[in-house]
C-alpha cells in the first residue's frame, strides 16, 4: 500500500513539475549557446593572439548546447501538448510572453557558431531563425500595442527579448549575403532598442523598484547595445584596415558603461536567493565579452585584450555557478513549481 501511495505521488510531482516547466527555460539554452560562442571566438582562427587552446573545448560547448536546446524543446512541446492551457497562460503572462522569441534567438546564435563550421547548416539555421525572430516580433509589438492588462509595473529589461534577437540577425546574415535584409532587421532592433531603454529608465526612475524575481534582468540592459556593436561592424566592414568610425564606438561605450553600472550592483544582485532568472547573467555578459573581443580584433589595443580576459574569465565563473545552482534546484524541485 505504501509502495502505491509512493509511486502515486511521484506521478503527480513529475505531472505538476512538466506543466509548470516554463518557457523561461530556453534562457538556460542561450545562455549556453553565448557562452559557447564567446569561448569559440576566444580560440578560433580569428582570435589566435587571445586563448587559441580553447578552440577544443569550443566544439565541445556547442555540442552539448544543442543537446539541451533539444531536450529542452521536447519538454516543452510534451508541456504544451499535455497542458494547452498553460501555455496560453504563459502567452498571455506580461513577462514569460517575452520569453517566446528565445527559441529564435538560439537558431541565430547556433547559425554564428556555424560559420566557421559549417556554412550550409548555419545559413538554414539562420533562415529558421530569422523567420522566426520576423513573426515574433510582428505577433509580440501587436500584442503590446493592442494589450488591456499590462501597467508600467510590467515592464522589465525582459522586454528587451523579442527586439535584441533583430540585432543578432546581421552578424551570420552579411556572410551569407542577405545585405539589406540584415540592415532591416538592423534598423527595426536599434529603434525599439531606444524606445524600450527608455521605457525600462522611466519605469525604474519613477516607480517602484524591480522586484527580486527580476533582478537579474538588469544585466539584459548592456547586452542590446554590444550585439549592435557586432552586428554594426559587420555591416560596415570595419576591421583593423579600417578602424573604427563614430558610431561603432558609441555603441561598445555605452554598452561598457551600463556593464560597469550593472557590476556596480553586484552585492545587491548576490544577495537574491536562486530563481531561473538568474540565468539573465549568462547571455549578455557572453554578448559583452563577443563585443570586446570584437573590439580588440579591430584595435589591437592591449586594454581591449585585458579586458576580454576578465570578461572571459566571469563569463566561465558565472556559467558554472549558474550550472551548478541549477542542478541543485532540480534535484531538491525547487524549479518547476506553482508561483
Amino acid at each position: 500500500m505504501t509502495e502505491n501511495v509512493n509511486a502515486a505521488t511521484q506521478a503527480e510531482d513529475g505531472t505538476t513539475r512538466l506543466r509548470n516547466f516554463h518557457i523561461t527555460f530556453f534562457a538556460v539554452v542561450l545562455g549556453m549557446a553565448g557562452f559557447a560562442l564567446a569561448v569559440q571566438r576566444a580560440g578560433g582562427r580569428e582570435d589566435e593572439g587571445l586563448l587559441p587552446v580553447l578552440e577544443g573545448p569550443a566544439t565541445v560547448l556547442v555540442a552539448l548546447t544543442i543537446g539541451l536546446f533539444v531536450l529542452v524543446g521536447l519538454l516543452y512541446a510534451a508541456k504544451a501538448v499535455r497542458y494547452p492551457d498553460a501555455l496560453v497562460g504563459e502567452l498571455r503572462h506580461p513577462v514569460k510572453i517575452n520569453f517566446f522569441p528565445l527559441v529564435a534567438k538560439i537558431l541565430l546564435v547556433l547559425s554564428v557558431a556555424f560559420l566557421d563550421r559549417q556554412m550550409q547548416v548555419s545559413y538554414y539555421l539562420w533562415l529558421i531563425g530569422t523567420a522566426g525572430q520576423f513573426a515574433a516580433s510582428l505577433i509580440i509589438i501587436s500584442v503590446w500595442i493592442r494589450q488591456t492588462h499590462f501597467t508600467i509595473e510590467h515592464m522589465s529589461p525582459a522586454w528587451f527579448i523579442p527586439i535584441v534577437g533583430s540585432l543578432i540577425v546581421p552578424i551570420a546574415g552579411v556572410p551569407h549575403g542577405f545585405i539589406e535584409t540584415s540592415w532591416f532587421f538592423f534598423a527595426v532592433g536599434l529603434v525599439f532598442w531606444i524606445v524600450l531603454f527608455t521605457v525600462v529608465l522611466y519605469r525604474m526612475f519613477f516607480h517602484r523598484p524591480l522586484p527580486e524575481r527580476l533582478l537579474p534582468t538588469l544585466c539584459i540592459l548592456f547586452a542590446p547595445p554590444a550585439i549592435a556593436f557586432i552586428s554594426y561592424l559587420r555591416l560596415e566592414g570595419l576591421g583593423p584596415e579600417t578602424g573604427l568610425d563614430a558610431f561603432s564606438r558609441v555603441l561598445y561605450h555605452i554598452s561598457l558603461f551600463l556593464f560597469i553600472l550593472i557590476l556596480l550592483k553586484v552585492r545587491i544582485l548576490a544577495r537574491i536567493r536562486f530563481y531561473l532568472s538568474w540565468w539573465a547573467y549568462s547571455f549578455p555578459l557572453a554578448a559583452k565579452t563577443l563585443a570586446t573581443i570584437a573590439m580588440l580584433q579591430v584595435t589591437q589595443s592591449p586594454f581591449y585584450r585585458y579586458l576580454a580576459f576578465f570578461e572571459l574569465a566571469l563569463l566561465t565563473a558565472i556559467i558554472a555557478l549558474l550550472v551548478v545552482v541549477t542542478v541543485r534546484a532540480i534535484r531538491r524541485a525547487e524549479i518547476c513549481v506553482e508561483e
